[in-house]
């Protein structure tokens, strides 16, 4: 008879346990100023590029990738699943989160690349800027 208690108690005890930690509200931390800075000048430099973006197997226009990516973007920051210019590259801008498909950048007459290593690379430019 002890153990019976015992064991509500403890049955009791879980359940109450876990009802309070679902009902608390988990505040995502907001994107820090530095690195929204960053992705708002990499996302510009994308849309001002000209180059094409190809996604789930179509090529758009460098513009409508920036728009996308955004979306992306804000979906992540709502999330608490991006802090820095170099997660955003990596978890919105490399890949599709529906089909998987990489995701790359033809710039002119120049063969396509991935989108990262475009990406990486412009983010490198902005941060040379920068400290100049």
């Amino acid at each position: 008879m002890h153990f019976s208690i015992r064991s509500r108690l403890s049955v009791s005890l879980r359940a109450g346990l876990l009802a309070a930690l679902l009902s608390v509200s988990v505040q995502a931390a907001p994107l820090p100023a530095p690195a929204r800075a960053e992705i708002d000048a990499l996302l510009a430099r994308l849309a001002a590029s000209g180059c094409q973006f190809k996604r789930n197997g179509a090529w758009h226009t460098a513009d409508a990738a920036q728009q996308h990516l955004r979306r992306k973007l804000d979906h992540l920051v709502d999330k608490g699943w991006v802090t820095s210019a170099e997660q955003f590259i990596e978890r919105a801008a490399t890949r599709s989160s529906v089909s998987g498909a990489a995701y790359e950048v033809r710039c002119g007459n120049l063969p396509p690349v991935a989108s990262g290593l475009w990406l990486r690379s412009e983010l490198e430019r902005l941060r040379v800027v920068r400290t100049d």
